[in-house]
């Protein structure tokens, strides 16, 4: 018995020695992780310009101003005042002073200055946003920066509050782009491990100005397609499930009692674009083709059988809801009207026995799993005249990208989720000539191209919804993009998962969720 007592108190001693050596007070970090089946292309704002990856950088960096988070309203963020002179043309902003990168850099003006016109220099997809309305950007001093505009622009701040503004760490390459570059720049979280389409991991930023985090680590997971996205939420793998399951997973899960649905209206849409590029060999450069394709699309069919209803039939690429919308494509062409294509089909010298030879693009998973239903009834729809012939081809989102900014496809299909929200966001990146090289240039036009430039100037909402009325009529009648569906966002979660917010703009901001015990 008594050796019995002196083995225990040595194993006692030994456990109470090594709790001592333990670290004190480390406790262990909560996370959360998000599931997706969407990719990241570039972690560099200079050349990212895809709605997915600009949520990314929105957790992990910011600009001078922002959304105010559930609102549409405009805030300041990295600058703590500003003002306006010179009649519109130039803006000055006064940083705060305790801004740091992820790695406790300080960034100064010049950072600011530094990162707007590496965007500038290597002109990636999403430049436009800056080189069309900047004409120069200074740093007046350490704390000051100057924005001289090339012309009185009535949204700039909201241009402001986009990823190509966000100042960048100096690790970021200067004169090209850095596709993997984790550095990050001014933001509620800092990346700590990514592993292109397998996981990202982002941790609090301990140099961040603002609030913490309401969860210390995001895990992002990414899945190849919306089964296996489905089956992970449903095993307990993540916590969130996010862009893209399909309407029929949405419905089914909303029967589970362990998961709760979450559904926001949505800004976002989806469209064709057909190449109009008159330096091409395709068809669709022909306007009677073109027209052809917008009245044989049936959007109503396309809202049932693929989207199972969760979605609106959309007739401009002006959403329904934001000011000076109108369906100009309904009044135009109507839906499915197969007689009207015929008609536009023999005009541009087809017939049943000339058949129109169609290549029709479409991404597997970018934009959830229904993409190839949608393609599918797409084709349907247009071969129903018996004067069209589509070819079916797909291609993975970063190739497709690639595609599209070498003019390499002939129809594609396409979604939008908004810069800022303007009417401006949602026909100059398609329509202007000096904006839409990252559809590879399909359409230009100097009409289209001034009316877009007038809008834009404006200062009188009732005189730039006139005018974007125009831009609708025109976009209507060239029909070089055709508006097919606007759609709603939805999330799937745990029921003890909070903080989950989709405001107008869209944004899923990660460091406003939390696990309740």
């Amino acid at each position: 018995m008594k050796k019995l007592f002196v083995v225990l108190a040595v194993i006692v001693a030994v456990v109470l020695l090594g709790c001592a050596q333990q670290p004190q007070g480390k406790e262990e970090v909560k996370a959360i992780t998000i599931g997706v089946t969407d990719k990241i292309t570039d972690l560099d704002p200079a050349n990212a310009y895809d709605f997915y990856t600009w949520e990314v950088l929105n957790n992990v960096m910011g600009g001078l101003v922002r959304y105010k988070p559930g609102t549409t309203e405009l805030e300041l963020y990295l600058a703590e005042s500003y003002e306006v002179q010179e009649d519109g043309l130039v803006y000055i902003f006064h940083l705060r002073k305790d801004l740091k990168f992820a790695d406790g850099t300080p960034c100064k003006a010049q950072d600011v200055v530094r990162s707007i016109k590496r965007v500038m220099s290597i002109q990636g997809d999403p430049s436009w946003l800056v080189t069309d309305f900047v004409k120069d950007v200074e740093a007046v001093d350490d704390y000051t920066v100057k924005f001289t505009l090339k012309k009185p622009t009535s949204y700039f701040l909201a241009l402001l509050a986009t990823p190509p503004y966000f100042p960048v760490h100096p690790a970021y390459k200067e004169n090209e782009i850095d596709t993997d570059q984790t550095a990050g720049g001014i933001g509620p979280y800092k990346i700590v491990e990514w592993k292109r389409d397998q996981e990202l991991i982002l941790e609090t930023n301990p140099y961040f100005f603002g609030d913490k985090p309401k969860t210390e680590r995001i895990v992002v997971r990414f899945y190849k397609d919306a089964t296996t996205l489905r089956l992970a939420i449903e095993k307990g793998e993540i916590d969130i499930a996010w862009r893209t399951l399909t309407p029929i997973d949405i419905e089914s899960l909303k029967a589970n009692a362990n998961l709760k649905v979450i559904e926001a209206p949505g800004g976002f849409i989806r469209y064709l674009v057909l190449n109009g590029n008159e330096s091409t060999e395709y068809p669709t450069k022909d306007v009677n083709v073109r027209k052809a394709i917008a009245a044989a699309i049936d959007r109503n069919d396309i809202a049932e059988r693929v989207y199972r209803g969760t979605v609106e039939a959309l007739y401009s690429l002006v959403p329904i809801g934001m000011w000076s919308h109108i369906d100009v494509f309904k009044e135009k062409y109507g839906d499915g009207n197969i007689d009207l294509a015929k008609q536009y089909l023999q005009q541009a010298g087809y017939s049943e026995d000339n058949k129109l030879k169609l290549e029709l693009w479409w991404t597997p998973t970018h934009y959830g799993d229904t993409e190839k239903d949608l393609a599918q009834v797409l084709k349907e729809q247009l071969e129903k005249t018996g004067m069209i012939e589509v070819e079916l081809k797909s291609a993975e989102w970063s190739t497709y990208v690639d595609y599209a900014r070498k003019g390499a496809m002939m129809a594609s299909l396409f979604g939008w989720y908004p810069d800022y929200l303007d009417p401006d966001d949602y026909t100059t990146p398609f329509l202007k000539s000096t904006a839409n090289n990252w559809l590879g240039y399909p359409y230009s036009d100097p009409e289209m191209d001034e009316l877009l430039e007038k809008a834009s100037t404006a200062t009188d909402q009732q005189e730039r919804e006139q005018l974007y009325k125009q831009v609708q009529e025109k976009l209507g009648e060239d029909a070089p993009i055709i508006p097919l569906i606007q759609g709603k966002l939805t999330i799937v979660a745990k029921k003890n998962i909070e903080g989950i917010t989709l405001d107008p703009t869209m944004i899923f901001r990660y460091y406003l969720v939390y696990e309740t015990s």
